[in-house]
């Protein structure tokens, strides 16, 4: 499952917004109200996520033949709460059920 370029990249990018969540919610509040601080721990983990989706945005780029647009969008919906979410709800029929463009060997 993890050869399918568009599972991977819905698994990142569920992950990332998930990640990114927490990180708002969790870190940023219970380190504003408590002790508990879990921003580095969360951020570490939400930047690492972010840079994966962003390399699995362009491989999708590549593989699909996405334009401009498309790719902006899979960007912009990266770093928008829930944009995620929102960047597959929209555009899951439309992108992910293209066929893959031929690799260039």
């Amino acid at each position: 499952m993890l050869s399918n370029p568009v599972f991977r990249f819905l698994l990142v990018s569920r992950c990332e917004g998930v990640s990114f969540l927490a990180l708002l919610l969790l870190g940023s509040v219970l380190s504003r109200v408590s002790d508990i601080n879990l921003v580095m721990p969360l951020g570490i983990i939400h930047g690492l996520l972010f840079v994966a989706y962003v390399l699995l945005m362009f491989d999708m780029r590549t593989k699909f033949g996405w334009d401009g647009k498309t790719t902006g969008l899979a960007f912009l919906a990266s770093v928008l709460p829930f944009g995620p979410f929102v960047f597959e709800a929209k555009m899951k029929d439309r992108i992910f059920t293209a066929p893959v463009a031929p690799s260039a060997a």
